[in-house]
């Protein structure tokens, strides 16, 4: 009997192991979802001219259709619950002078739902020749789902009216609207050192919302940003920004999935450009810290630097400060010095090394595996984390042989290539 059953949990154990070296890595799909809706050649795209303004406030239902194009003039408000629609194909064009801005206030939604054949699309409004990152200033959501501040309620440092500007609350359910097969193009405008708009700013918006299929291209700050909230996203594009493709803090509850960093070391500046950077809290004195951490699950991620041969000022692909929950699991990490770096005081102990998972990962060409901010490499990081059970492959392998189509000039195609299944231990 004891011999059956001991057959009976290898072979289990055998099954799970197999099943888990067979879960696909990084973005997947039977087709390339990335086809049809994205650009990353936005500065030889004409747009038309803007025929309506858009400015000031928007405190009724709201529709923008695709016959127009808008000019989005100054930080322009969507408020008392009103619902900004807008059409599959409309164009709005973020003005430069103005900075034009648009903030979904708390209680009022936007329902921007795209079709994979007819985008939306929020561009600069300068001509081809002059578009550059931070020509206007961006999308800011705020919403009522929990964050972690001292009062369960905060402002973003964006010089926006302070009876407008609040976001959090308890409802985690909340639902800001939905933002899908988007781009956003150019946006992030840095007002000062301490104030950088990002493309999509998402404060305290609740799972309900659905974001799904946004391409964000040439931001001045970070593509994504979430100030806690409690998210389900998936299907996004980080293109080319200056600072972070996706970042998480204020006890953000996200779990984002199949979506993709792209990277150029020319498009990232000194402040330390990275894919994810993930914490907690701003400021641990305006933290109350017997709410949730930032915990973020991220699963089927594409990490890459264009440059093979050029790090340039891209630096890690993922930092993580300590008391925050990190799960990166079957992704794909390539191109990037090193491949993560954790702040100084979580090589400390496994206590704080279990919040952190690494698992069922290619780590392709990166100059380092994971490492301390602390002092570069360290003894327990390195022993907790070559445990084979994380299944963390390091490879040296060519973007264009790992990738199924990784060229950014025709139609790229960034699912992993399937004929090297093996050479990498899939």
């Amino acid at each position: 009997m004891k011999a059956k059953l001991h057959i009976a949990i290898i072979t289990l154990l055998s099954t799970l192991f197999l099943q888990a070296q067979q879960q696909p890595k990084g973005i997947i799909g039977n087709s390339n979802w990335m086809s049809n809706w994205t650009n990353f050649k936005p500065a030889n795209t004409e747009y038309n001219e803007a025929t309506n303004i858009i400015a000031g406030t928007i405190d009724k239902d709201t529709r923008l259709t695709k016959r127009n194009t808008y000019q989005l003039v100054g930080v322009v408000y969507v408020t008392k619950n009103a619902v900004l629609t807008i059409e599959p194909g409309t164009v709005i064009r973020g003005d430069d002078k103005t900075c034009g801005t648009l903030v979904i206030t708390n209680g009022a939604k936007i329902v921007a739902e795209g079709l994979e054949t007819d985008p939306i699309i929020f561009t600069s409004n300068k001509e081809i020749a002059d578009r550059k990152p931070g020509d206007w200033g961006g999308i800011i959501i705020l919403g009522k789902a929990p964050i972690n501040t001292i009062g369960g309620v905060h402002t973003l440092p964006f010089d926006l009216e302070p009876m407008l500007n609040h976001y959090g609350g308890q409802d985690a359910e909340d639902n800001s609207g939905i933002l899908k097969y988007v781009r956003i193009e150019y946006s992030g405008r840095k007002l000062s050192a301490a104030k950088e708009l990002n493309g999509l700013s998402l404060a305290g918006v609740g799972r309900k919302t659905v974001l799904s299929n946004i391409q964000i291209s040439y931001s001045n700050d970070d593509s994504f940003e979430c100030y806690g909230g409690d998210l389900n996203m998936n299907n996004l594009v980080s293109y080319r920004t200056t600072d972070d493709d996706f970042d998480f803090t204020q006890g953000a509850q996200i779990n984002i999935s199949n979506s993709i960093a792209i990277r150029h070391p020319f498009s990232s500046d000194i402040s330390g450009s990275r894919c994810f950077e993930v914490d907690s809290y701003d400021k641990i004195q305006n933290t109350d810290m017997s709410k949730k951490l930032t915990k973020i699950n991220a699963s089927n991620i594409t990490l890459v630097n264009l440059e093979e041969n050029n790090q340039g000022l891209v630096r890690e692909s993922v930092y993580v400060r300590e008391n925050t929950f990190f799960n990166l699991t079957n992704s794909i990490i390539s191109g990037f010095t090193p491949f993560a770096l954790l702040e100084g005081n979580i090589g400390n102990g496994e206590v704080n090394l279990a919040k952190i998972t690494f698992k069922n990962l290619i780590v392709n060409n990166c100059n380092g595996g994971i490492i301390s901010e602390a002092g570069g490499a360290n003894p327990a990081i390195e022993k907790f984390y070559s445990n084979p059970d994380f299944q963390i492959n390091y490879t040296k392998i060519k973007n264009s042989e790992l990738f199924t189509t990784p060229n950014i000039k025709g139609n790229p195609d960034f699912r992993m290539n399937q004929n090297n299944t093996i050479a990498i231990g899939n």
